[in-house]
């Protein structure tokens, strides 16, 4: 059984909450850099200003102030009965329904022509490393070799590649014996 809990509290109770754990005896330790382990019977008496707003064991602490401005019953406390609905998947009632499908995004995306569109907003010009429609950006050794008259075709079957490394795959899978 775990006898520590585990609290974080807020950035701005952090050293307040730092120095009340190193007046205790024996001493509150961290269990990591923004947590404290506090043991079980220490925490019943912590002064409850330091733990406004911080995390116990995942969860916010809620004061009993809070509760009752809320006008909600403390903790244990018996209060107006909370009413429920209960529901059965498959069947209708008053509950809110999600959809198990997907919209159809596809056909919204096609309806959308520019960037200027999709963003919402004006592009910047392009710079000039930018990728324009008109631009070349192929590899420059391929057709380095295709301009000297080498070529990237395959030498048994004449085929051509677009690239001597696409060439030299197909020669290893469809003729291995070459």
């Amino acid at each position: 059984m775990n006898d520590m809990i585990r609290i974080r509290p807020t950035a701005a109770l952090r050293v307040e909450f730092a120095r009340w754990a190193v007046a205790q005896r024996p001493k509150v330790d961290t269990v990591s850099i923004h947590e404290f382990g506090v043991p079980a019977g220490l925490f019943v008496g912590m002064p409850e200003d330091i733990l406004i707003g911080a995390l116990v064991d995942g969860h916010r602490y809620v004061s009993p102030a809070e509760d009752a401005a809320l006008g909600r019953p403390g903790p244990g406390a018996s209060g107006p009965a909370v009413p429920t609905v209960a529901t059965v998947v498959g069947e209708s009632g008053p509950e809110t329904i999600i959809p198990l499908t997907r919209p159809d995004r596809s056909r919204q995306l096609a309806e959308i022509s520019g960037l200027e569109q999709l963003l919402g907003t004006a592009v910047p010009g392009s710079s000039t490393g930018a990728a324009t429609p008109d631009s070349d950006r192929s590899d420059s050794t391929s057709n380095k070799a295709e301009e000297a008259g080498g070529g990237n075709s395959c030498d048994v079957c004449q085929r051509s590649f677009t690239t001597p490394r696409g060439r030299d795959a197909h020669r290893r899978q469809v003729h291995p014996e070459a």
